[in-house]
């Protein structure tokens, strides 16, 4: 084989491999965090003054997993207006869940989780409280 043959075919296989890289890259999925991704962030200032205003307690609620519990400690729960607790999966949205926390006497509340499926989660946990909004965040691994 002489040099231009072997010029010529290397040629023919970096195209190839060029035309196979962008065939996988264009069907790679790339999903965001977030659907509402951009409206979430134009929020942001309303995110800051609920972790503002979760720092000022003097009680904070703790978040723990027990098992198959995810556990919310907090002394303030009956004055609670409205609360949720969201299982964030970085990983894949389809895994997120949401629980209605709800303003009970009891300082303890608790929610299954065995059902879920194993991995990283951010349970963010957002509730009223005296006409102010709080946010509270803790990574748990089921």
């Amino acid at each position: 084989m002489n040099w231009g043959k072997g010029i010529v075919l290397s040629f023919v296989l970096f195209a190839a491999f060029i035309g196979v890289l962008v065939t996988v890259c264009i069907k790679q999925d790339s999903p965001l965090v977030s659907q509402a991704y951009y409206q979430d962030e134009l929020a942001y200032d309303q995110q800051i003054a609920r972790l503002n205003n979760t720092n000022a307690l003097t009680s904070k609620p703790e978040i723990a997993l027990d098992g198959n519990v995810l556990r919310i400690h907090y002394t303030r729960f009956a004055e609670i207006e409205n609360g949720k607790i969201k299982l964030f999966r970085p990983s894949d949205a389809s895994l997120d869940r949401q629980f209605q926390v709800l303003a009970v006497p009891d300082s303890q509340q608790q929610f299954p989780v065995d059902h879920l499926k194993r991995g990283l989660y951010h349970a963010q946990f957002t509730w009223q409280q005296g006409g102010k909004e709080y946010y509270l965040e803790k990574t748990i691994v089921l």
